[in-house]
């Protein structure tokens, strides 16, 4: 032990002890979690720095110290309401792809890929085709649709267990059928609304603000203790049955636990921006690569899918200036070709998950 409070262990893990409490960290993850905050900074900063209209470094200090500045407008008003929705939509996605990834121990299993994502959206644009518009109920029917999808998957794939390639294959099932209804509502609503939800379904945050952002930024502060309770519970879960219900550990209730909080986080931030496609599943699996944890690292999955999110939406709105792209049709360029890569690492054996891919999980 060191006069600092650290003590180094194996397998590059370091104790941290702050008087009786002693905590556990893995070093790598730790230096990996770092330099992924001073990106994000990075990228803030040009985020709010460039657009149509180029702002120097400097007066975007201005700003957001509160000093006066003649770019108050564009950066204060326009640019940074939207780059917040994007870090939390960002960090949400990140979290809740790593928890439901660890359940299912299959690196597939994002919320966009396994229903939930389109549980959400299926609710929420049948809201709109009926005339539900405000911002304010959005959010909650997209949180609604998106357990009821999750809760749909899991009672259908629970055989005294759930297991994890029939959780998958039967979340994708679900994923078409209510991405059939979402198209379905689209063909019945008037043409101004389709056009809104279509825009809406790529996942977007042009025009986005404070409105979205706040209540999104107190939704997740809520969730911050049910998040560091999941960092804790995902190394039981990644243990085999056995070992586990030898240690005491209620696996059901624990993956179920684990399930609805990925479930919630996804659904809110897709109530924010739309199914920004693709985030969930990029975000833990190259965060896991980069630290070579066990298990995701959720820190680190969170701040790598704010990264993706705000330099996808910067190059989003200055790719076709002056015309803006919504920034999931970015993220799903980026995020097919990894899905595809994903497919046939696994086909061929080699592994590329959190887990094993197959068995109860």
């Amino acid at each position: 032990m060191t006069a600092n409070g650290y003590g180094v262990t194996s397998a590059g893990y370091a104790v941290l002890r702050t008087g009786r409490a002693a905590f556990l960290l893995h070093r790598r993850a730790a230096a990996v979690g770092v330099g992924l905050a001073a990106v994000l900074a990075a990228a803030c900063l040009a985020y709010l720095c460039v657009g149509e209209m180029f702002v120097a470094p400097g007066e975007v200090l201005k700003v957001l110290t509160g000093r006066p500045s003649p770019d108050e407008l564009v950066v204060g008003t326009l640019r940074a309401p939207r780059l917040v929705v994007g870090l939390l939509v960002g960090a949400a996605f990140g979290v809740a792809g790593g928890l439901i990834q660890t359940v299912a121990r299959n690196p597939l299993a994002s919320p966009d890929i396994i229903g939930i994502s389109q549980g959400a959206s299926a609710l929420t644009v049948g809201a709109m085709t009926f005339g539900v518009t405000s911002y304010t109920v959005l959010p909650y029917l997209s949180v609604l649709g998106g357990i009821l999808a999750a809760g749909l998957v899991y009672a259908f794939a629970w055989r005294g267990g759930l297991h994890a390639t029939r959780f998958v294959l039967i979340g994708i099932g679900f994923a078409i059928a209510l991405r059939s209804i979402t198209t379905l509502f689209m063909t019945k609503g008037d043409y101004l609304v389709a056009q809104q939800a279509q825009i809406w379904m790529t996942g977007s945050l042009n025009g986005r603000g404070w409105p979205e952002a706040t209540p999104l930024g107190w939704a997740l502060l809520l969730l911050v203790p049910a998040v560091a309770w999941a960092a804790r519970a995902q190394r039981t879960v990644g243990l085999d049955d056995e070992t586990a219900t030898a240690l005491g550990v209620r696996l059901n209730r624990v993956r179920l636990g684990l399930v609805l909080l990925g479930v919630v986080l996804a659904s809110v931030a897709t109530g924010a921006a739309g199914p920004v496609d693709f985030v969930a599943l990029l975000a833990p699996q190259i965060a896991r690569r980069m630290t070579r944890t066990a298990q995701i690292p959720l820190v680190c999955s969170a701040l790598l899918g704010a990264v993706i999110v705000v330099l996808a939406d910067l190059l989003a709105r200055r790719l076709f200036s002056p015309t803006e792209l919504p920034v999931g049709v970015l993220t799903a360029a980026v995020g097919a070709p990894y899905l595809i890569w994903l497919i046939v690492r696994s086909r061929t054996g080699r592994p590329g998950g959190t887990g094993r891919s197959g068995g109860k999980a």
